[in-house]
């Protein structure tokens, strides 16, 4: 998959370096400017709520332990929806145990980052594994169903 970077016009670039967003801005300004009306530009911000939905997520292992489940998530690419959507269950089920094993823990969460998968899982209190499950977290497995089987 290759991503290509929007081309920008000189007008975009003339915005940012004039203090806008765009090029458009920077011509919305200099319309102002000469009809000698004063510029309040993103001087407010407004605020208003999301609404919210109702969204589910299927954990790609459930595996056994004392007293009951932990679930494993197998991550390649960990993109920005995801770990937003697992910083709310966490934040919302703080019960669930949720653990990760990436096939490159070392991956940056975007390009240009100083951040690595596990250093944000470090930082939000994520469990995670380097490409396999650690012997402690399979040894809680074959616990819990010698246990349960007895």
């Amino acid at each position: 998959m290759t991503f290509s970077i929007p081309r920008r016009n000189k007008a975009f670039y003339r915005g940012l370096a004039n203090g806008y967003r765009s090029g458009l801005e920077e011509t919305i300004a200099e319309q102002l400017r000469s009809h000698k009306i004063e510029i309040l530009y993103e001087t407010d911000r407004i605020n208003y709520v999301v609404p919210s939905r109702v969204a589910r997520y299927t954990p790609d292992f459930k595996l056994p332990k004392k007293g009951g489940y932990w679930f494993l998530e197998g991550k390649g690419i960990w993109a920005v929806a995801d770990r937003a959507k697992h910083l709310l269950i966490r934040d919302q089920q703080p019960d669930i145990d949720i653990r990760f094993v990436f096939s490159n823990s070392r991956a940056k969460l975007y390009k240009g980052s100083k951040t690595t998968y596990a250093d944000y899982c470090e930082k939000h209190g994520f469990r995670w594994s380097h490409k396999v499950i650690p012997d402690d977290w399979l040894a809680e497995c074959v616990q819990s169903e010698s246990k349960g089987s007895s």
